[in-house]
């Protein structure tokens, strides 16, 4: 056979033999019935971890307070040309 018969064996054959195992898989745990005499309350309540936050950016663009020296400005500039 020559090298690309080889590669088209392999693609069509070799590589679905996951995908059946995993269909297989699939289709057992479909039709697997419950342990009986297993509680489910006794199982406890599963979480996905998740990372702890991180702290606030430091520098030009992430300071701790926010905008608010920005803020800041624009609304002093405002109370003065609101103020009598």
């Amino acid at each position: 056979m020559s090298s690309g018969a080889w590669e088209l064996v392999f693609m069509l054959v070799i590589l679905k033999i996951p995908i059946v195992y995993l269909g297989l898989v699939v289709w057992y745990a479909i039709r697997a019935e419950p342990e009986p005499g297993v509680d489910p309350s006794e199982y406890s309540t599963w979480r996905p971890w998740r990372k702890p936050d991180r702290p606030r950016r430091e520098g030009p663009h992430g300071t701790r307070d926010g905008a608010g020296v920005q803020r800041g400005r624009r609304d002093d500039a405002r109370r003065a040309r609101v103020a009598p």
